[in-house]
């Protein structure tokens, strides 16, 4: 059977889920440096180690180099070559931070649409990677930073400055003295941590004093700021296991 005109391709890419494929292939979502979110298929899996050391490098949001090839005849991509980007030293093993990677994945995969390549996003993204595996103290505070910054690569960041004792209007996308006349909105409180978190260099995340409840509280209020702009965020399961571990 023809597979059409062949193109290779190198890039990078973070796994953001996988879907088995029959008894020996798997489907594997990545968002990629070069065509945005794509979808590969992996085939010939077969059984044993071969079968456990290709499976461990399509784990939520580990990070890829790969050639990729793509076909006017083929409906998914597929590898020629893959291998690991970034040698993870603590995501894979620390289970606050394996359940962080879960809740960056399932965002991504539910949030960003198979699109064009977007470079500022992946670089974000890729970088977002290395900070969490690499850092020692904060941990608690990086889905967080993740959610509040991701906000602004999907088009939808505060319009203004903020000032002090600000309530946040999600309609308006501004900072507001007022409270708004709308049940769209982030309370003083959680306004000033969203300012907090967009100000925040991700290495002094651990500055950010926020006990649970305020984890738990802010955490909803950008689930309603996201729900707002994009419906697709009620689904993300992920949600419920960060506010019972954090």
């Amino acid at each position: 059977m023809s597979v059409g005109t062949l193109r290779k391709y190198v890039a990078r890419g973070i796994v953001l889920g996988t879907v088995k494929y029959g008894e020996k292939g798997l489907i594997v979502h990545l968002l990629t440096s070069s065509h945005g979110r794509q979808s590969y298929m992996v085939q010939g899996l077969g059984s044993g180690k071969s079968k456990s050391g290709k499976l461990a490098l399509f784990q939520p949001m580990f990070a890829l180099e790969f050639e990729g090839v793509e076909s006017s005849k083929m409906q998914l991509h597929r590898f020629a070559e893959v291998h690991s980007g970034l040698v993870l030293h603590s995501i894979p093993f620390d289970v606050r931070k394996s359940t962080i990677a879960l809740f960056m994945a399932e965002v991504l995969h539910r949030l960003v649409g198979e699109s064009e390549a977007n470079e500022r996003l992946f670089d974000f993204v890729w970088g977002s990677v290395e900070a969490l595996d690499s850092m020692q103290e904060g941990v608690a505070n990086f889905h967080l930073w993740f959610f509040s910054h991701l906000c602004r690569l999907l088009g939808f960041s505060p319009g203004n400055e903020y000032s002090e004792g600000c309530w946040f209007d999600i309609r308006e996308g501004m900072f507001c003295p007022e409270p708004p006349l709308t049940e769209f909105r982030l309370s003083p409180e959680n306004a000033l941590i969203l300012r907090d978190m967009l100000e925040c260099d991700v290495r002094y995340l651990s500055e950010i004093g926020l006990n649970r409840h305020q984890r738990v509280d802010f955490l909803s209020s950008l689930v309603g700021y996201y729900g707002y702009h994009l419906d697709t965020v009620a689904s993300i399961r992920s949600i419920k296991i960060l506010q019972e571990i954090f």
